[in-house]
């Protein structure tokens, strides 16, 4: 969900007025972080402040102000793009080369802001543990930290309000667990720790938890709430008339009550003295937490939904491998049509797009892409977060490796499917940019049951670019151990050098352009007949998928026959042997605003 940029101003005006309410309030620097007030990765428009400001529209960055200075800090994947949209605003690009894990603004902030100097952040979209290092930084300095204001309001013309889309009910039948049993085990954990109290903030977490799915961001089924869970009740905080009245008799009978989206910060407030309140500090913000008496004792540690989330149930697994059927059906039907029209027709990176999202449409569950398409052909498939528009895109013809990276939601699960096509002739160099080895082979050894997947992302629906345990979560040990049933991500989070290295090792490369019927000439890999070629990571993927399928459905005769001819057509018309598409009612709420 993208906030619309007023025609009538121009960034460098927009900064001016911001330097102007920064000299009211007495602010030496202003930071806009890209955050709302749930730490989520993608934004509803209300949030968007960094990009109104700048007019940098990537998904992740951070804007600092001062009164001589305003710069963009993004990391390698954006760079080109951000060069593009801030040239000739007055707004710089500083390079992370660390990623958005380091935090050099904070640093920058401390060295360029004078001893006596106050910067200010909006509190609400400012993360705990982000917070605790900025404030540590600035203290050094003799420099303070304002988080109790918000300088948008009083800027941002046609500021976005808060997402209006309704809730819906998601149903226990794909769900696995009831809402009351959920809230029985997160009771439990909170229990372990000492805790009465329960704060949890991140959208994600919130919809597992209570079985309720949204469309307040784009492609992502999540609704924008807080909730506070105590011993024998649970406050909902949400955006009036987002639930409707028959859902929230449901919740209520599960003890979930409605009240104001606003009201979370008094609720925090009016805890008793005594009290013990567990957070994650990584996954609530500064300004919440600040609402919390000085007499409730705070206890630090994962949210308890993160955790058991992490580890599915045999109906989540069970509805994952559905969808991936579904889902390698729809793949297997565009390939089909793909390896027949190259060559034939016109072929651009737009059509791509386009056939993929109309065979998935064709799928029994289907709800929405669960981001948008990435297909990019040479050069474009090297750039990051790249995007094709009407403006700006290539056709598909000569020799190259096309890249592929879509998705899609179901009811039973997300998918996020990354693929590299050999089209025409393939020089050494591009052989062995996708041989290299995949950096979750020593975990594939060490424990080879694991699913660690082989590009492609899977899991109930959920949001689709987000790894399953966070980032300190997953370097611990004890609970996180590898276990029946953990999933574990292997893509996503800004590790795009994987997506474009490879996924297999090199043995399994010459397997796999063997078995296509490639041959070698003068130092090229010259393809004899362009329907026997295949996707590197898709001929070796494509027989194991096709087998886990027949397995599942006991047919072994057509894993045999699968096995034989390679027909992606075929497993397509097996698989998808209901007719008709089972369109969700939300599908349209969940694409693009």
């Amino acid at each position: 969900m993208n906030a619309r940029l007023p025609e009538t101003s121009s960034i460098p005006e927009r900064i001016a007025r911001l330097r102007d309410a920064m000299k009211r309030e007495g602010l030496a620097a202003w930071l806009a972080p890209s955050a709302d007030p749930h730490l989520s990765e993608y934004l509803p428009g209300r949030w968007q402040a960094r990009q109104w400001l700048s007019g940098f529209t990537g998904s992740a960055g951070t804007l600092v102000v001062t009164d001589a200075f305003a710069g963009v800090w993004t990391d390698s994947r954006y760079w080109e793009q951000a060069e593009a949209q801030l040239a000739g605003t007055g707004v710089q690009l500083m390079k992370m080369p660390g990623g958005q894990q380091s935090l050099p603004h904070f640093d920058w902030l401390a060295q360029n802001v004078p001893a006596g100097a106050s910067v200010g952040v909006d509190g609400a979209v400012l993360g705990v543990a982000a917070a605790r290092v900025l404030i540590q930084a600035l203290d050094a300095r003799g420099v303070r930290l304002r988080t109790d204001l918000d300088l948008l309001d009083g800027l941002w013309p046609g500021r976005p309000s808060l997402p209006a889309e309704p809730v819906f009910e998601h149903a226990v039948s794909y769900a696995g667990v009831t809402r009351a049993d959920k809230l029985a085990a997160v009771r439990r954990a909170m229990q372990d720790k000492g805790a009465q109290w329960h704060f949890v903030s991140t959208l994600d977490d919130l919809a597992w938890l209570l079985n309720l799915r949204g469309a307040d961001v784009s492609y992502n089924p999540v609704f924008v709430a807080h909730a506070l869970i105590g011993p024998h009740g649970v406050s909902l905080f949400v955006a009036e008339g987002k639930v409707p009245g028959p859902l929230a008799e449901a919740l209520a009978r599960d003890g979930v009550r409605i009240e104001p989206y606003a009201g979370a910060a008094a609720a925090l407030a009016a805890l008793p003295g005594g009290a013990t309140l567990l957070v994650d500090p990584r996954r609530v913000t500064f300004g919440l937490l600040q609402s919390v008496p000085s007499a409730v004792t705070i206890v630090e540690a994962v949210n308890p939904s993160t955790l058991l989330k992490s580890r599915k149930s045999e109906a989540d697994a069970a509805h994952v491998r559905a969808t991936m059927e579904q889902d390698g059906a729809a793949l297997a039907e565009f390939f089909a049509w793909f390896e027949q029209a190259l060559g034939r027709e016109t072929i651009t990176e737009l059509t791509i797009d386009a056939r993929l999202s109309a065979a998935r449409m064709r799928r029994p569950d289907f709800v929405s892409p669960s981001f948008a398409t990435i297909a990019g052909f040479n050069a474009n498939g090297a750039m990051p977060h790249y995007r094709a528009t009407p403006e700006s895109h290539a056709v598909i013809e000569g020799d190259g490796l096309l890249l592929i990276d879509s998705g899609a939601q179901y009811l039973g699960g997300t998918t996020d499917i990354t693929r590299m096509v050999p089209v025409g002739r393939l020089g050494d160099a591009q052989r062995r940019a996708v041989s290299a080895r995949h950096p979750l082979a020593d975990a594939r050894r060490d424990c080879p049951r694991a699913d660690l997947g082989s590009g492609h992302r899977l899991r109930p629906w959920d949001r689709p670019r987000r790894r399953l345990l966070p980032e300190r979560a997953r370097r611990s040990a004890g609970d996180l151990a590898l276990c029946a049933g953990r999933a574990v991500d292997g893509d996503g989070g800004g590790d795009d050098h994987i997506r474009r290295a490879g996924h297999l090792p090199p043995r399994t490369m010459g397997r796999a352009h063997r078995e296509s019927g490639a041959e070698s000439r003068g130092g090229e890999h010259r393809l004899r007949r362009f329907p026997r070629v295949r996707d590197p990571h898709a001929v070796s993927d494509r027989y194991a998928l096709h087998r886990r399928v027949a397995a599942a459905r006991g047919r072994a005769r057509v894993a045999e026959r699968v096995s034989r001819d390679g027909s992606r057509a075929r497993l397509a018309a097996r698989v998808g042997r209901r007719a008709g598409v089972a369109r969700h009612p939300h599908a349209s709420a969940l694409r693009p605003h």
